[in-house]
């Protein structure tokens, strides 16, 4: 890329960066107005991030049912099984979309309410007051940066697994016989890997949830 054409797509993500940001504030200030705070608003979220991701395991788990299933019919059977596992696999494959885009909403407004309540430090008066809003805005990020990790952990981990399903959902399109039954048989032991890696995170990432969720509402009336 040239020079100028490096510096005229810089200008354009910052001004681009720059208006988003602009939007978000409008956003959550609108909010505010008939009010619904940020804490609020942070709560549900992430509650709703905790939803998606047992949506799109689910989701997982149910496609992978399908691929089960082919090594135990008929050839004959395999374009109706097929259609079925493609469907499963879209499905799974959207609803991961969709508990990563509930992450990217977590984080906007995560990083609105810490940003708010750092400035806002300064507005105190009392030194030990503000002292004790210092602690709890650290202990509460450094509580909301594990939540992040591990659900970011569980969206990534989707990722791989769903590769590797539609890989054999597309080797199935085009090979409807017998032979596509052994070849998807091999394929199962690394599946199920797959699957329980997956499960893990997305355990964990449940747990920091309703941990981060259950102490931030006790620290934050």
């Amino acid at each position: 890329m040239k020079p100028l054409h490096r510096l005229v797509a810089c200008l354009f993500v910052a001004l681009l960066t720059t208006l988003l940001a602009g939007c978000q504030s409008a956003y959550f200030g609108a909010l505010e107005k008939i009010g619904i705070a940020k804490r609020d608003l942070l709560l549900d979220r992430v509650d709703a991030a905790r939803g998606a991701q047992s949506e799109a395991e689910q989701a997982y788990v149910d496609a992978l049912t399908r691929f089960r299933e082919v090594v135990s019919v008929d050839a004959g059977e395999l374009e109706a099984v097929y259609l079925r596992l493609k469907a499963s696999h879209d499905d799974a494959t959207a609803r991961a979309q969709a508990f990563g885009e509930r992450i990217g909403a977590v984080e906007s407004v995560a990083d609105a309410l810490f940003a708010e309540w750092q400035s806002e430090l300064a507005q105190y008066s009392d030194a030990g007051l503000r002292a004790k809003s210092r602690a709890q805005l650290e202990r509460t990020r450094n509580r909301y940066r594990t939540l992040d990790q591990a659900m970011r952990r569980a969206e990534a981990s989707f990722q791989p697994a769903l590769k590797v399903l539609g890989d054999q959902v597309l080797y199935l399109k085009h090979n409807l016989n017998a032979a596509a039954i052994g070849a998807i048989r091999d394929e199962l032991p690394r599946m199920q890997s797959d699957a329980a890696s997956l499960q893990r995170d997305v355990q964990r990432a449940t747990a920091e949830a309703d941990r981060f969720l259950k102490e931030f509402r006790v620290e934050t009336p």
